[in-house]
Formats: structure tokens, sequence, C-alpha cells
């Protein structure tokens, strides 16, 4: 059986009509592109890379798979990119090994002012560019010679009577639309739609059989490693592996151009196609559990960079890890909800506190009281500037990320002596009443959502009891709900002076989430020595109606004088009379905020 050649196969000589490779190290056999499938040829071992006398094992063979076209040499390239960054070093190295440069417009210009020697493609296809450069590549000469397989007689026979050469290598970086769609006018972005050159990617690495094709500039230092090591060809794998990254690119390409084209004219619409494109930007050491492979992709065809922690500029710490980064945007959702000054500390997705307060370092204060023993290794996020207070009160426990939307230099300071900090600054904030939409995997799926952007004021709220809520409690119940939006469902919120006093995450039931959010403020109580439970005069959110009056009740016994949920149980009316009973007040909004 033929074997892939390794790096120490060498062409030796052609003799009779046979092409001759071996692997003095191994003795494995090689054969030349040029022979098709079916073709008898002789193989045989050496035992020195000089002399090619010292051949032992003779015997013919027939080729009979595509591995056999392992190696092509490349003779001739086409240059056409967008980006001219790093092209003098590529077309240097190209030159040095003989290569015949083709290319367009600015590209061949670039080259040549460099010193390199260019065929432009229009002398080279016999027709000039026309349309404004709009039309360059777009012929029969060009596509021809990258289409045309090697191993398919009528192919070769048509190639030369049309007078079609073929082209061994395809560089093409396209138009940068992605930058272009952040503008508001699609008619300049329609300019940045680049026809040319992704018809050149698609056709290159669909003949990757014979044809090499880079489409991103990242993959030069790849192409000039292949050719050195391999004396001016490439490798069948390595065609393939830049052939699905060039397809990978394409199809990424048209799905920004169809994302932009339909938010110009679907804006209220589910998309019939999911067309979202996302950008790899961070090998993760693992996923949620080290036996989980994982990475940080960004989305590409966005307006505008969305504020956030895909954006973010890392000041310091280690890199961030697939948890903290759920976190952390979780832990900055959170605290664009507010205008006043509001810090949130994340464990697992779910606030163990926030707060706002009259400046950073109070609302983390109040933030931390909640559950300080939670909040330990938690992510810590603030909608203002983090100053030297914040800072100092940040660094006195272990905090794994700090995200805000940036920091003076004397926190910055203090922020550093915590080596393993993670500091992201955003440089502003989200704007959560803005439509952005949602994925979740299923087996077999994607559920999409647009975001849960609903706002409820205090005009919105409707008084279901014979208690009107205060003026404080209802700043306290609307800052409640807001927070109770942010966590997982079942959710139960306890606050007080727009603090969490007590946070039931993710409960079964929305009776023990009630508990759990009681004597988590009962627990606060006791860290501090206070006489009574902080669920004394607090206010309750909660995600959803109450089923039954069970979980209101038990509030109500633990002290809570007001509470907001959205109505909707066919017993609202016992959950009512409930609340009567106990002579609290309780509003209805209308809107649910389930999270899971």
């Amino acid at each position: 059986m033929l074997q892939h050649a390794s790096p120490t196969a060498l062409p030796l000589s052609f003799i009779g009509n046979f092409i001759y490779f071996s692997n003095s190290l191994t003795g494995s056999t090689k054969i030349s592109r040029r022979i098709p499938i079916g073709t008898k040829v002789r193989c045989f071992n050496v035992r020195s890379n000089r002399n090619p006398l010292l051949m032992t094992g003779v015997q013919e063979r027939t080729t009979s798979k595509e591995s056999d076209y392992a190696l092509v040499k490349i003779k001739r390239a086409l240059i056409s990119v967008s980006d001219k960054s790093c092209l003098i070093d590529v077309g240097k190295a190209l030159e040095d090994l003989g290569v015949e440069i083709l290319s367009t417009g600015g590209s061949a210009r670039k080259l040549r002012e460099n010193g390199l020697k260019v065929t432009d493609i229009s002398d080279f296809s016999g027709f000039p560019e026309i349309l404004g450069g709009r039309v360059k590549t777009l012929h029969p000469a060009i596509h021809g010679g990258i289409l045309m397989r090697r191993d398919v007689a009528t192919d070769e026979e048509e190639a030369k009577t049309h007078q079609i050469h073929e082209i061994d290598l395809v560089i093409a970086n396209l138009y940068p639309f992605e930058e272009a769609c952040m503008e508001s006018d699609l008619s300049h972005c329609i300019e940045q739609i680049d026809i040319g050159g992704t018809v050149l990617i698609r056709a290159a690495a669909k003949n990757h059989r014979w044809v090499t094709v880079v489409s991103e500039i990242s993959q030069y230092p790849e192409l000039l490693s292949e050719l050195s090591e391999f004396d001016g060809c490439t490798r069948l794998d390595f065609r393939k592996k830049l052939a699905a990254r060039a397809f990978a690119r394409c199809a990424s390409y048209d799905a920004v151009i169809a994302e932009r084209f339909f938010q110009e004219t679907h804006e209220n619409e589910l998309p019939p196609v999911l067309t979202v494109t996302a950008m790899l930007q961070q090998e993760l050491r693992y996923g949620e559990n080290p036996h989980q492979k994982a990475a940080f992709y960004v989305k590409q065809c966005q307006k505008r960079p969305l504020p956030g922690v895909a954006s973010a500029e890392q000041i310091q710490g280690k890199e961030l890890s697939y948890n903290n980064i759920a976190d952390t945007d979780a832990a900055f959702q959170l605290v664009c909800e507010f205008e006043e000054p509001a810090v949130a500390i994340i464990k697992h997705s779910n606030p163990c506190g926030a707060a706002v307060g009259v400046s950073a370092e109070d609302a983390y204060l109040k933030a931390l009281s909640c559950d300080s023993l939670s909040a330990f290794g938690g992510i810590v996020a603030c909608n203002r500037t983090i100053d030297l207070a914040a800072a100092e009160a940040i660094t006195k426990i272990f905090t794994e990320v700090l995200i805000a939307p940036d920091a003076t230099t004397e926190a910055l300071s203090v922020l550093s002596c915590k080596k393993n900090l993670r500091v992201l600054l955003t440089g502003s904030l989200m704007d959560m009443r803005e439509s952005m939409p949602t994925f979740r995997s299923v087996n077999g799926g994607i559920l999409y959502q647009t975001s849960d952007n609903g706002h409820i004021g205090k005009d919105d709220l409707q008084v279901v009891t014979k208690r009107v809520p205060t003026q404080t409690e209802l700043e306290d119940l609307l800052f409640a709900w807001r927070i109770c939006k942010h966590i997982k469902s079942n959710a139960i919120v306890l606050a007080k002076n727009k603090a969490t006093v007590g946070v039931g995450a993710g409960q079964m039931s929305r009776v023990d989430a009630s508990h759990i959010a009681i004597w988590k403020a009962t627990e606060a109580a006791k860290a501090t020595d206070e006489a009574h439970s902080r669920a004394v005069g607090s206010v309750l959110a909660s995600d959803a109606f109450f089923p039954f009056e069970d979980g209101l009740v038990i509030a109500c016994e633990a002290g809570v004088q007001a509470v907001i949920q959205p109505g909707g149980s066919k017993r609202d009316e016992e959950v009512i009379a409930a609340a009567d009973r106990y002579g609290i007040s309780m509003v209805f909004t209308g809107m649910r905020h389930f999270r899971h």
C-alpha cells in the first residue's frame, strides 16, 4: 500500500514515463500529483538522499486513492487582497521559490513598489478591469486556471485550446464588510461586499486537490512554513485544512451580509434562517468542567460594538475561564439596569448580593453585606468608574473578576496588588432596553428569542391589595423587580433600602425559594449581630406568580411588608386575600421574568 510522504520524502528523478518518490528513513513511497488514479508507477526504497542509484525493492504499483495527490508544486500564484498587511513578506518568499505572481490593482502596485515582479491579472486574462474595479478576476482565463482538474484529459485539452494556464495558489482576503456593517447607511455597506474575492476563494477551495487557498492573513506563516519544509510544495492535508477555513470564511462573510440586510428589512420579524456568525476570540482551557473543551467566540455584524465582556479590555489578571465569562456577562447585564451607582456580586450566574448606593464603594458594601460568605471568589460588576475607595473595599476579599466602565489610576494601582484579579474595562454601559437575540442549544436545534428587556415603571404597577405601598416601598419593589429578572427561576428576592437582603435562586418550588431568601436574610443579620432578621420590613419580588398562598404566607410571617409579582394565577384572589389578611401591600406587573 502506498503511504503518505513524510517531510523527508524527495522527488528523485523522471525515468521514462514514471516519477519516483522515496523516503530514505522509512522506505515509504509517494507518487507525484501528475500521475492520475489507475496509472502504473514504479516505487522503490533508497538508502541515501544524495544517491538515487542506491535503490532496492523496485516494484510496479497502481495509484488508487486521493492521498496519491499529496504534493503540489506551486508554480503560479494569484494574489488579490484587500488588507495588504504582511503582503511583501509573502511575495518575496514566493519569488525566491521561483513562483510566478499574478495580481490585481492595489495588490500588484504594492508588490511592484517593493521590487517584486508581478503580472497584472488583466494581462494574464487579456481582459481589463471594468466598472470601477467591480470586475477584476471574473474571467474564464482566471477561474479556468483555478478549477481545471489536472488528471482529467478533457480539462487539459480544453485549457490548451483556450490558452488557460494553471494557477496553483490563490491568496485573497475580502473587503471589510464586517467593519462597514456598523455604518447606518446600507448603501455604503453595499460597496464593501466582495464579489470577486469570494469567488476566487470558493473556486480554489473546491479544487483543493491541486490548488492551495489562503483566505486570512493569519494563515501566511503556515503557508510559508509549508512551502519551506516541502521545497515549494504543499501537501493535500494542508490544502484540505485551508479549504475548510476558506469555506468557513466565505460562509461567515455571507452570513454577516445576510444579517445586515435582514436588520434593514425585517427589524421586528423572526429570521427564517439563522445566519449568525462569530469569530474565535479565545481558546479556553476548558468548559464548565475540566473534561469539556471550550472557546469564546465574538459575534460579527453589530452596528456598533456592544459594551460587555466580549468587547472589554482586560487590564490585568489570568485568562478568563468559561465560567468567568458567563458569570461576568450576567453581572454586567445586571448593573446596567440602573442609572444610580450599582454593584452586583455574582456566583454561578446568580447574584449573592446587589445594591445601589451613593457611590461605587457604598453600593459594593451594601451588596457584600447580603451574603459575604458566598461573595468570596465571586464576580463583581459596577456601573461606575472604580475609584480608590471602591478598589480598596473590593480587594479586601478574594474576587475572581471585576468589570466596570473604567477605573482611576489610583484604583488600578490598588487592584494591581491582586495579581490574580482579572480586571475588565468596558468603556461604557449596555442599553438594557435594546433588543438583542439570545440563543440556546438543544439536541438537533437552537432556541432563539429576543432579550428580556421588558421595563416596568411606577405607572405600570397595579395595586391589588387594600394597603398601598409607601414611596420607599415602591422604590424598593422596583429595585427588587429588576434584580429578580437576573436570577434563575424560581426566584425570590428580598430587598431593603435598595439592597438585596436575601436571595432564593433556581428552586423547583417557589415556596423553597421563599424559605431560602428568608434564611439568607436571617443569616446576614446574624453576621452583623443585628437583633432581627433583615426580612423584617423588607419587600419581596417574585419572578412569576404565586400559584398558591403558601409562599406568600411564609414571607409575611417573616416580616415582609410589600410584594411585587406578575399576577395571572388562577388563585390570584386567594393570594390577594392572604396579603390583605397580613396587612401587606402587593402590586402586579403583568410581566413575567422566567430565567432558565
